[in-house]
Parts: structure tokens; C-alpha cells; sequence
């Protein structure tokens, strides 16, 4: 038998159903409604399952036919009369089986009440077992003292009768129920689910057990509770429903803990989505409101916000639990305010008006009387009532006092967020428009989704600064300036790859050399991360030490094949006996030498340059791929083009053209018609260039450099013949003095004059002709004297008493470098001297 629940206040929202069973399986008991006079008038299914008489058998008969005991006339009317006075009755009886049988019954009669002009009773009970057997007293109260509330209501949907327990749920009276239907008892309510529900029990006889809905009761208005409930037919006779009784039982403590448990389990699916600090304090405050507050507030500590900026506080080493509890030790230090910053806001109301700071405004909130050391140690702090007036909020925190009275807040749980022994700042919960205040089993999931979005955050700012150190990483192994000096205008750009470390192995790289020249260089190291960008600088380093040496470009690219050989033997997993290389990478290095217009190149595994010419005809020069550094298996060859004045070179590596469909000829085709704009300037049109081909995050690096090309005219170039014969030093020295006169560089004449004279008197004697004397005027001067000998001077340091060996000592004392390149057909002692400013 089932009666009617607990139902929601006027305003509330419709029955929503439940999953969950009740903790009292009543509803199969055997339940009959009997009439005054004994004749049974309504008859469940149950009671069928029970005694197997179906309802046509039993329903306008006598019921002490179907008991399996002498009548005892005085009993029975004992039975009534304590019935009719509202008591109701509990006993024992045996009652006869359809199939003759006996059975012994938990027999139960409720108080009297009326239905359809007559006195009636109902009647259930259930076989007695022994482990069912309690106590007189216990049977005696079911009815009217258990937990379960019952009640009967007419064909009408009209209450004839409820028990105690109902009218304690509603915290309505009984006497305003009776005779009333629920919409008439609860005006306000949308009873219409409900009342529809029970209408289908009456119409097809079929029972309805553990619906579940939320609801507002009269007795407890300020709560929402849950309620399970069950609907039975009663039927006649003839098998028509004449009635309906129904039973609930108040279910909100399981139901609590069900929405507690799926409010932390969501937390873990719903926060954390991103690797940013701010987005992940605002996905929590975001899944917190409204479900379980209606103002969430998360305050992070600033070198969490800024996690590349770690500031000083509190004492500038970090931010671990046992170093902040250390700077609280003493009162005056913990009643230090934090330095935080909102990272988080969401309220129920739009624009957040009960928050006194906005998003990225720094805070010191902590709730009165705690200090700096509750971030570190505290537990969580459950204030169940606000009260503005409080001195700890009047004096402490006026202006969150003002906005807990003008905005109703009533009710606050603030807890600390700490991960892996990492204070990172303070959650605060608040309900306002939820009459309900928090509770003390509130507190354990505030505690734990704080938790989950604390690891959340960690986890982030951890990422961040890892992601910033590579980064700077990655900036500082890339060359900060591009001096193209005057034989080359020079630009680049560079994007990382759309990865998980935003770094990567691609590099770029404009290096000046003796005579003039400059040097062109692209690479790509295999792989993302930290570990490619490393192994990019070690490269690039390397690079720049060859290229020192002027080695030709298949030479350096050999010595840099050996290296990164070496460099593999020594990763985990280089086994140094031949096997796979553990580290790999390409690159193309190229010189460009703007006397002679032409440039040299080699390349190891790298896609080719693009040169477009000043007629604007686009062009990838033909030179021997080469295999990726790393192989140490096959040699590399040297190609050589001319570029004239004005021609556009580019260097690039594979992301650049591959794009997402991974087609390198069709992106060649791509980039050479992107280069082959016009009126850009070289950085604009490098900018341009990369966004056309690359308008999203590629998987790979993307690496450009583009040099517009300049022609050293031959007024700034002087070149003599030098005979191998000692007298022909003065003559040169002479040459080298009228040809700076010519140049208005008479200053440098003393200087140049001695290096002249060195160099050629060390040419003449120690080297083979023909000897040549050249001097390159640009941003230096240069000073070259070549001749056939493959035998380089050495720097030495003479003793006292040595007639010689100090020449080169003085040539490098007064010149800015110099050094020594070799060519086919011999070497070229080179110097540099800064041109005088003017």
C-alpha cells in the first residue's frame, strides 16, 4: 500500500523521476480495503500473488471466510472499535490459500475512513518468517509511526485516508488533505505529472513502483528533498479500480550522496580541459555555478597566474606548502595578505555584481579570522551563516560585508587549493539564491573538485613554464640579427610547430665571411621538443666554427655529417657500430660572394632554394641532394649559380611547403609563385609569403629566409699582380697607399701599408707565384694576398732574441680578425680593419 509524498512549495518545477529503489519493499505486501461490515470490497494483485483468489473470487464476500481460525466475535469487534477510533490494529493471523493451504500473516488494519458513502478498513500483511518477527509494539506502530508514508485516495484522486508519516513529510494537516485532491492541497504545485501518473494506474490497473521526484515540502520549505514512491490499484469484485493507494519514503540523504559523488566525478571530466591557468580557474567556477553555489570565486596566487614571472613572495624561492607555512610562523607575518589574482568568476546573476574584484584584479581575500598560514595548512572553512554585521567582516573585509548585505549572501565555503605540496591560491563557494546554506557534508565535495582543478592547474602552470623555458630556449639558439652586410638584404620568420612543445629543430642562419662573402644556412633537426631544439644549437654552433674555417659548402656539410654521427653514437640507443642513427637533420648552406656575382651551395637531404630573378622568372637551381646528416655513407657535391644584381634567394625547410596534403612539388610550385610578388618590401613579403602557405598550425616547423642580392661594384674593388720578387713589396706597399687615397681612407694607409708589406713579404718568401694583392672597400676594408702554396702562416710568439717571427703578431694586433681560406689553386691570406667612422 503506498501513500502520498511530500510534494513541492507553489513555484517548483515538475516530478522528476529517480532511478534508485526505496529501502522498504512494502509495496508487495497483500493489501484488501474491507467494509464495515466485513465484506471485502477492493483487492490488490499482491494479495492474489499472496492467497491465489483472484479479485472476483473474493471482492463482496465475507473476509472471515478466507481465515483458517475459530471467529471470535468479541475480537472483532474490539478490532473495530479501536480501528474506528483511529488507532488501527496489528496481529497475527492464519489465513486460508486458494489451493487450501495455510499460511501464517503479519495482519495489519488501518484506522477507519469512507469511501463511496462507506465505512471502510484497509487490510495488509505479509507471510510471517522468522526472521520478520519483532517485537508487539513495533507491529502495533507500522501503520501510524513508520517511516514510510501511506495513503488511499478515490477513483476521483481524492484523499480518503493517509497516516501519520505523510501528513509529518508534507507538513500538511491531515484534515486539509482528506477529501481533496493534490493540485487542491498544494494549489501553487504542477501536480499534473504526478496526477497523470496515478490516472494511468487507475486506468490500465497496472502498479507503478520507485518513481522518484524532487520537491519542497511545507514542513521543511527551504530544502529540496527527494521522495520514492510507489502507486497500487484497488480493485472490486468485478475487477474495476475503485481506488488507489500509494506509498514514499523521503529519500534526499541517498540521493545527497548520489549528487555529491556525480558532482565530483563531472569535476573530473568538465575542469582541466586546456594546459592554461586562467581558462582552467574559470572551467571550475564555471561547473560549480549552479550546481552547487550561485557565486564561485578562485583566487590564484600571482606567480601561479604568471608563471614565467615568479616575483618574490613570499620569499622569492617558491611556493611549496612548508616554505609559505614557515613565513607564518609568527602573528605578525600571518596576518599577511597574500598576493593573488581573480583567475575565476561565474555567478547566477549576469556580470558577477556580488564580486568586489573583476577577472585579473589582485585580492587578498581570506575569510575572517584566518591568515597567510590557512593557505598552506588549513582546512576548509564552512561558514553556514553569513553575518555582515560581524565585527571579523565589518572591520576586516568592509567592502565584502557591504556585498553580502545588498546582495544576500548568506551562506560560504572557502577552501585552499594546494597540489603536490604547491600552495597555488583559495576557492570560495557562496549561496545566495539558494535558501538552503551549505552543509558540514557540503564541505567534502568543495574539497574535492577543488582538489581535481588544483592538480588541473599545476599541471598548467608546470606546462607553462616548461613551454616558456623552450621557447627561450629555442629564441636563443636562433640568431637574434641577420648581417647581410652590403652584399645581401636578409629576413626571416620562423614558426614552431602546432605541437605539444612548440619547439622544434628548424634554424636559420646568415654568417659573414673573409672577402666579402656571406654565408647562407638552413637546417631541420628531426623531431619536436626540447631535445631537437638542442641538438639545432649544437648544430648551429658547429656550423658557425666550419664556416670560420671558410671551408667550401661540401667540405662543412662532410665535417657536419661526422659530427652529427658522433652526436647519434652518444644518444641512448646509438649503438656506434654502424647501426641507426638515433638523431638525424638536413641542411643547405650556400655562399654568396658579390664581387663575382656567384653562389655557391651543397646540400645534405635538404629541398633545394628557390632563386627568383630580378625579371621576376622563378626557379629552383639543380643541385645533388645529398644525403641526411647522420648517414656518414655517401659524399656531397657543390653546385654554383650566378645571381645578379637584385636577384631573390630562398631558404626554407620542408613544413613551408608540405602543408597538410603533404605534396612538396605542388608547395614548391606554391612558394615560387607567393616570391614572385611584387612591391614588398623583403620582411613584407617574407611575413606574406608564410602566411599564404601556412594559414594554420602545420605539424612541422616552418622556417624562411629570403636574401635580396647586391653586386660589390668594381670601383670598390682593387686587385694587382704582385711579381715573386722581394724588391716588388715597396711597389705594393705603394698601390695599396694611392688606392686608399682614392677612397678618402688615408687614415688607414699606415696600417694597411705594414699589413701589405707582410703578407706579400711572407708570400714571396715562403710561397710559389703568381702572387695577387686585393683590397675590398665596404662596411670593412679587406686586405687579401693569395698565392699557390697550400702552407698556412702560423701566429707565433718570438723571443727576444729572434731576428724574426713577429709579423703576423702585429698584422693581427691591427686588424679587426684575419685569417687563412684555401681554393684550388693554392690559399688567400685574408685581414679586416674597421673603416673610420665618416
Amino acid at each position: 500500500m503506498a501513500c502520498p509524498g511530500p510534494q513541492p512549495e507553489p513555484g517548483a518545477g515538475p516530478a522528476r523521476p529517480r532511478t534508485a529503489g526505496p529501502a522498504y519493499d512494502t509495496a508487495s505486501d497483500a493489501t484488501a480495503v474491507v467494509a464495515g461490515n466485513g465484506t471485502v470490497v477492493g483487492w490488490t494483485q499482491s494479495a492474489q500473488d499472496l492467497l491465489g483468489y483472484r479479485a472476483p473470487e473474493v471482492v463482496g464476500r465475507s473476509g472471515g471466510a478466507l481465515l483458517a481460525m475459530a471467529e471470535d466475535p468479541v475480537r472483532v469487534a474490539g478490532i473495530a472499535e479501536r480501528c474506528r477510533a483511529g488507532v488501527g490494529w496489528r496481529g497475527i493471523a492464519d489465513v486460508r490459500r486458494r489451493d487450501g493451504g495455510r499460511i501464517e500473516l503479519d495482519l495489519r488494519v488501518s484506522a477507519s475512513f469512507h469511501m463511496d458513502g462507506r465505512e471502510c478498513f484497509l487490510v495488509s500483511g505479509r507471510e510471517r518468517r522468522p526472521e520478520r518477527i519483532v517485537g508487539q509494539s513495533v507491529l502495533d506502530a507500522f501503520l501510524a509511526g513508520s517511516p514510510i508514508g501511506m495513503a488511499v485516495l478515490g477513483p476521483d484522486l481524492r484523499y480518503v485516508w493517509m497516516n501519520d508519516t505523510l501528513e509529518r513529510f508534507s507538513g500538511v494537516p491531515r484534515e486539509h488533505r482528506v477529501g481533496r485532491t493534490l493540485g487542491e492541497v498544494l494549489p501553487g504545485l504542477e501536480a499534473d505529472s504526478i496526477e497523470t501518473l496515478m490516472r494511468g494506474v487507475l486506468d490500465t490497473g497496472i502498479p507503478v513502483i520507485d518513481y522518484e521526484y524532487l520537491g519542497w515540502t511545507w514542513a521543511d520549505p527551504r530544502r529540496e528533498r527527494a521522495f520514492s514512491t510507489s502507486y497500487l490499484p484497488l480493485t472490486d469484485g468485478d475487477g474495476r479500480v475503485t481506488g488507489l493507494c500509494y506509498m514514499v519514503l523521503d529519500v534526499t540523504d541517498r540521493w545527497n550522496a548520489q549528487q555529491r559523488l556525480a558532482l565530483v566525478n563531472d569535476a573530473g571530466a568538465s575542469i582541466g580541459s586546456t594546459l592554461d591557468v586562467m581558462r582552467t580557474a574559470q572551467e571550475l567556477a564555471d561547473f560549480a555555478v549552479p550546481r552547487f553555489a550561485d557565486l564561485v570565486l578562485v583566487d590564484l596566487l600571482e606567480p601561479v597566474v604568471s608563471p614565467d614571472d615568479p616575483g618574490t613572495w613570499p620569499t622569492g624561492v617558491g611556493l611549496s606548502g612548508p616554505e609559505l607555512a614557515r613565513t607564518a610562523t609568527t602573528p605578525a607575518s600571518d596576518s599577511r595578505r597574500p598576493r593573488m589574482r581573480r583567475a575565476g568568476m561565474r555567478s547566477v546573476h549576469e556580470g558577477c555584481p556580488e564580486a568586489v574584484s573583476r577577472i585579473g584584479e589582485p585580492v587578498d581575500f581570506l575569510p575572517p579570522p584566518h591568515g597567510l598560514r590557512f593557505l598552506a595548512e588549513g582546512e576548509p572553512v564552512l561558514i553556514p551563516v553569513l553575518d555582515p554585521d560581524d565585527h571579523a567582516w565589518a572591520a576586516d573585509q568592509p567592502a565584502r560585508a557591504a556585498s553580502i548585505r545588498a546582495h544576500g549572501l548568506h551562506s560560504l565555503i572557502c577552501v585552499p587549493m594546494r597540489a603536490r605540496d604547491t600552495v597555488l591560491g583559495l576557492t570560495t563557494f557562496i549561496r545566495s539564491d539558494t535558501p538552503a546554506p551549505f552543509e558540514p557534508d557540503d564541505v567534502l565535495p568543495a574539497r574535492e573538485m577543488v582538489a581535481r582543478a588544483a592538480v588541473c592547474v599545476d599541471n598548467a602552470r608546470r606546462y607553462t613554464q616548461e613551454h616558456t623555458s623552450a621557447l627561450t630556449l629555442q629564441r636563443s639558439l636562433l640568431p637574434h640579427t641577420l648581417p647581410g652586410g652590403t652584399a645581401l638584404d636578409v629576413a626571416s620568420a620562423y614558426l614552431p610547430a602546432d605541437a605539444k612543445d612548440g619547439v622544434g629543430g628548424d634554424w636559420f642562419d646568415v654568417i659573414p665571411l673573409s672577402g666579402a662573402r656571406v654565408a647562407l644556412v638552413v637546417g631541420d633537426v628531426v623531431g619536436h621538443g626540447i631535445g631537437a631544439a638542442a641538438t639545432m644549437g649544437r648544430l648551429r654552433t658547429a656550423v658557425h666554427t666550419l664556416a670560420d674555417m671558410d671551408l667550401p659548402p661540401d667540405e662543412l656539410l662532410a665535417h657536419l655529417d661526422d659530427l652529427v654521427v658522433r652526436l647519434s653514437d652518444e644518444e641512448p640507443g646509438g649503438d656506434g657500430h654502424g647501426g641507426p642513427p638515433v638523431l638525424g637533420a638536413t641542411c643547405l648552406y650556400a655562399v654568396y660572394d658579390p664581387v663575382t656575382q656567384s653562389c655557391t651551395m651543397a646540400r645534405a637531404g635538404h629541398p633545394p632554394p628557390v632563386v627568383v630573378a630580378p625579371d621576376g622568372r622563378v626557379s629552383f637551381p639543380e643541385l645533388p641532394a645529398g644525403p641526411p646528416l647522420g648517414l656518414g655513407t655517401m659524399p656531397f657535391e657543390t653546385a654554383r649559380t650566378t645571381l645578379p644584381e637584385g636577384s631573390l634567394i630562398g631558404l626554407y625547410t620542408d613544413g613551408l611547403i608540405e602543408g597538410r596534403d603533404r605534396d612538396a612539388e605542388l608547395g614548391m610550385a606554391r612558394l615560387g609563385g607567393a616570391l614572385a610578388q611584387r612591391g614588398l618590401s623583403l620582411d613584407a613579403l617574407c611575413a606574406r609569403v608564410v602566411e599564404q602557405l601556412v594559414p594554420v598550425p602545420q605539424p612541422d616547423d616552418v622556417a624562411l629566409l629570403l636574401a635580396r642580392t647586391h653586386e660589390l661594384s668594381p670601383d670598390h674593388v682593387a686587385s694587382w699582380e704582385i711579381p715573386t720578387d722581394p724588391a716588388a713589396v715597396a711597389g705594393a706597399r705603394a698601390e695599396a697607399a694611392r688606392q686608399l687615397s682614392d677612397w678618402d681612407l688615408e687614415e688607414l694607409a699606415m696600417t694597411t701599408e705594414l699589413i701589405v708589406s707582410e703578407l706579400v713579404t711572407n708570400a714571396v718568401r715562403h710561397a710559389t707565384g703568381p702572387i695577387r694583392l686585393r683590397l675590398l672597400r665596404q662596411s670593412v676594408l679587406t686586405c687579401e694576398v693569395s698565392d699557390t702554396s697550400s702552407t698556412s702562416p702560423r701566429l707565433r710568439h718570438a723571443r727576444t732574441t729572434d731576428e724574426g717571427g713577429r709579423g703576423l703578431f702585429l698584422v693581427a694586433q691591427l686588424t679587426r680578425r684575419w685569417g687563412t681560406r684555401y681554393t684550388p689553386d693554392g690559399k688567400i691570406i685574408w685581414t679586416e680593419q674597421e673603416i673610420p667612422a665618416g
